[in-house]
């Protein structure tokens, strides 16, 4: 039908006055906008906080998670206890637990303690709603060689360890976005760089080397980006997925064999890994939740490993 074309302005103005629109034909309002306080979170499985705790405050996070490849398990568990010094400064220990179980012989003897890690974090910006600025926060992070790592014999999985001392820089960022649905969506971005000392090597150790062996080895430094999201399915549910990327430099080994002084050098070469993790959160309350989520890192002369996860949050 044209009739309505060929009306004069006047004539339209008049056919809309004779004829309003009923509450049906009018625009649906928005629907409600989640509060901060209706969205319970856990975090997502790899990227850090970028939010400090409060002065006095705690949290504990045990991870539980198999890194799985195609001819080992690395079980293990590690652990988050970080402590609120002040309002703005947040420090904590992450010990690790693991037992490697190998394709023949070599496993673990029992579980064994890995690398230990030290950790402090200053927090420079807060996210308050309205504001496009995000969280911000500086990290400080030493891992300590408290993991076996030489004189293996013959138990390569007794190998947990790195033997050598490692610095962290990391840059935590977080921000919240509302989608049309009115649902939060959170975001976070770290990145990282992190320098590593030599490690003293004797026989069989992680780094490949074999019984007779006398020298040491250097972990390349690298290079590490984790951009992850979470989205509020409700006050208790929410899905998140982390992706990560890290380049790393080549580890080089450096010694003698004996008996004799066969000399031996060699470096595996610079490497890169991409990663994704998909996880469901669910909390039972504020302060108390619990993480299900999956691993994936793949690349460039890296192994491909599929490391499942559970953990649980809890903050006092």
């Amino acid at each position: 039908m044209l009739v309505g074309t060929l009306l004069s302005p006047t004539a339209r103005a008049q056919a809309a006055t004779d004829h309003p629109m009923t509450p049906s034909e009018a625009a649906p309002p928005p629907p409600p906008r989640q509060s901060l306080d209706d969205a319970w979170w856990t975090g997502p499985m790899l990227a850090n906080s970028a939010a400090t705790l409060p002065r006095g405050h705690f949290l504990i996070e045990p991870y539980l998670y198999d890194a799985s490849s195609p001819h080992s398990d690395g079980f293990g568990s590690l652990t988050y206890m970080l402590y609120g010094l002040t309002d703005r400064l947040t420090v904590g220990l992450i010990p690790v637990l693991g037992y490697n179980r190998m394709d023949g012989a070599g496993d673990s003897s029992g579980i064994g303690l890995g690398d230990v890690s030290v950790q402090a974090q200053y927090r420079l910006t807060e996210f308050h709603e309205g504001s496009p600025l995000p969280t911000i926060s500086l990290q400080l992070q030493q891992t300590l060689p408290s993991g076996k790592y030489d004189r293996l014999g013959n138990r390569p999985g007794n190998g947990l360890g790195s033997g050598a001392s490692t610095t962290t820089l990391q840059l935590n960022t977080q921000t919240y976005f509302w989608l049309a649905n009115g649902r939060i969506l959170r975001m976070r971005l770290n990145v990282a760089q992190s320098v590593s000392g030599k490690a003293q090597v004797e026989d069989v150790s992680v780094y490949g080397t074999a019984n007779g062996f006398r020298g040491h080895a250097r972990p390349g430094n690298s290079f590490f980006v984790n951009a992850a999201w979470e989205y509020s399915l409700s006050r208790r549910w929410v899905l998140a997925f982390d992706l990560t990327w890290r380049r790393n430099h080549g580890t080089r080994v450096d010694g003698v064999m004996l008996p004799g002084d066969a000399h031996i050098r060699r470096s595996s070469g610079s490497s890169e890994a991409f990663g994704f993790a998909p996880a469901i959160e669910y909390s039972w309350r504020a302060n108390l939740g619990v993480l299900f989520g999956t691993r994936v890192i793949t690349g460039c002369h890296t192994p491909t490993t599929i490391t499942p996860a559970i953990a649980i949050n809890y903050v006092h």
